[in-house]
């Protein structure tokens, strides 16, 4: 099977109609998503639209949690805070239902979904060091591969602690070998790339594949200004970071 994996789509529609539209020509089997639809940019109801339309099986971000009212922002930075207090005031009552209906973790045999860490989708892996405490959870799985988001970072890192960074384009997967792989963010990525994340699994030939795509990042940026969401959410769309 061929699977698309979206993750921090972040409420920015301009970028998830783009990376669908692709998703679409490939012609996938399936799509998963990590989690943190909503937060941060300025279309929170059109992008738990699009998803749910789309009966995309989706894992709950620690954003979507705070949005919906099932955690509250402790630890949130003032900027993060500011556009969770926002957003949860903007859901409408059946995008708040959805998001409160979200699993942390999904299995599909070949692969573990989680959005975090797993079992704590507030905890960020940026190496392998920090998967170490997680690894058990591969085994308890059954599964040699376990997809995460949070970071906005695309990467893959093996069992031997390699890193191999999302840019590449294209990796063999080794079912001896364990893997937790980021496919980046869909709508505020954060590897000085602006462009839209996402990555490609294809468990008959075992390959993972990073897909980056150009989008409409102004017009995103414009409808942040428009809801006088703090100015630097903006920027940083522009800036990859």
């Amino acid at each position: 099977m061929l699977y698309a994996i979206i993750s921090d789509i972040h409420a920015n529609i301009d970028a998830l109609e783009v990376v669908f539209k692709q998703i679409d020509e490939i012609g996938v089997d399936c799509i998963v998503c990590l989690g943190d639809v909503v937060g941060y940019n300025a279309m929170p109801n059109e992008c738990v639209e699009q998803i749910a339309a789309r009966g995309i099986q989706t894992i709950l971000g620690n954003h979507d949690a705070v949005a919906c009212g099932i955690e509250e922002p402790w630890g949130f930075n003032p900027v993060a805070l500011a556009a969770a207090v926002w957003t949860r005031e903007q859901l409408s009552e059946s995008a708040l239902e959805w998001l409160r209906g979200l699993p942390d973790a999904l299995n599909y045999g070949p692969f573990v979904a989680v959005h975090g860490a797993p079992k704590n989708h507030n905890t960020y892996i940026f190496s392998w060091e920090d998967i170490l405490p997680h690894a058990y959870f591969l085994e308890e799985q059954n599964c040699n591969i376990c997809f995460v988001g949070h970071t906005h970072t695309p990467a893959v890192f093996s069992t031997d602690g390699a890193l191999m960074m999302g840019k590449q384009q294209k990796i063999k997967i080794d079912r001896d070998r364990a893997y937790f792989i980021n496919p980046g963010s869909v709508g505020q990525p954060r590897d000085d790339d602006h462009r839209a994340a996402f990555g490609l699994l294809d468990t008959d030939l075992m390959t993972f594949e990073m897909v980056r795509l150009e989008y409409d990042v102004e017009r995103a940026a414009k409808r942040v200004r428009e809801a006088q969401l703090p100015r630097f959410l903006a920027e940083r769309l522009t800036m990859g970071r």
